[in-house]
């Protein structure tokens, strides 16, 4: 066989089985996937897990501080601070030291103030920056004065884990490159421990689950998908792209996993519940609970959900 014969055919045995090779792993892609996103540790709410690749152990359950949030604002805060107290004191009370926070719910002075007295390493603080101009807020472009007043109103020197809020599109990355940039910064000066983005679309969502910046992901996801309850696909849509993301090392934080308050039905929490943590779609997840009750019924539905 001649040197070119001979090329030839090992090009067309190296095409045929790198096409054989990319078959089969179509074929086992979600079976790829689940066997490298594992089940989590936790067996209750409060159980510490940790958050993809950051080395950040937090509670399974996060306490949301913005449900119905805008204008710096949110039905926890607006409760007043005596509500704000019981409940969070309450969740802590419970093993949830994850605390979920943003500048569009104007929380950091009460969870900074409910907190006060114990020691820092006993909680883990995740907020947001709101990167788009409002009546509200004026971005720097950037992210130090932000993070820097962020941890004025916390009282602390590090933030756990600091995310761009409410991407709305695929051009995410560069229409924020100043903010990663500084993000990026201030994480290697260890003033934040990880950084990502919260994701309110399904373009956004599927460039954060491959991007080499993102650390962390708040992805909406429930049992039932589509825009009526909150999620920014279908349920397999936005399943097969979250799978990616753990498969990729980024940790994900589900939220909306009651549909934003649609679900409301006990067998329809907990089919959500049941849903999102069979099929291994997070490493944590945030309810917006508002009163201590709520907190009880959350940690009781998701302890039934990781036993099965």
């Amino acid at each position: 066989m001649s040197a070119i014969k001979l090329v030839h055919e090992q090009n067309r045995r190296s095409f045929i089985k790198t096409t054989l090779a990319g078959a089969g792993a179509l074929v086992a892609g979600p079976a790829l996937l689940r066997a490298q996103a594992p089940a989590t540790s936790a067996t209750r709410a409060g159980d510490l897990v940790t958050l993809g690749k950051t080395g950040i152990k937090a509670s399974f359950l996060a306490q949301g501080t913005g449900y119905n949030g805008y204008n710096r604002s949110s039905a926890q805060t607006r409760a007043g601070k005596d509500s704000f107290d019981r409940l969070v004191r309450h969740s802590l009370d419970q093993g949830v030291n994850f605390m979920d926070m943003a500048d569009l719910y104007g929380s950091h002075p009460f969870v900074r103030e409910v907190l006060k007295g114990i020691n820092r390493d006993r909680y883990v603080l995740l907020s947001k920056i709101w990167p788009r101009k409002a009546d509200w807020v004026s971005p720097s472009g950037g992210a130090k004065s932000e993070v820097d007043r962020f941890r004025q109103e916390l009282n602390t020197d590090m933030l756990d884990v600091c995310l761009i809020h409410c991407m709305m599109n695929d051009q995410w990355v560069g229409e924020y490159e100043r903010i990663r940039d500084e993000l990026s910064e201030l994480k290697q000066k260890k003033i934040i421990r990880a950084v990502g983005v919260s994701c309110h679309d399904f373009g956004a969502l599927k460039v954060a689950a491959e991007h080499e910046w993102v650390d962390l992901i708040f992805a909406r996801i429930n049992n039932k998908g589509g825009g009526e309850y909150s999620m920014d696909g279908t349920v397999e849509e936005v399943s097969a792209v979250l799978k990616k993301a753990r498969a990729n090392g980024k940790a994900v934080v589900g939220m909306k996993l009651f549909g934003a308050g649609k679900l409301v039905k006990p067998e329809e929490k907990d089919a959500s519940l049941k849903y999102v943590i069979g099929e291994r779609l997070v490493d944590a997840m945030t309810i917006g609970m508002c009163k201590p009750e709520e907190v009880d019924d959350s940690v009781a539905r998701i302890a039934k959900a990781l036993a099965a």
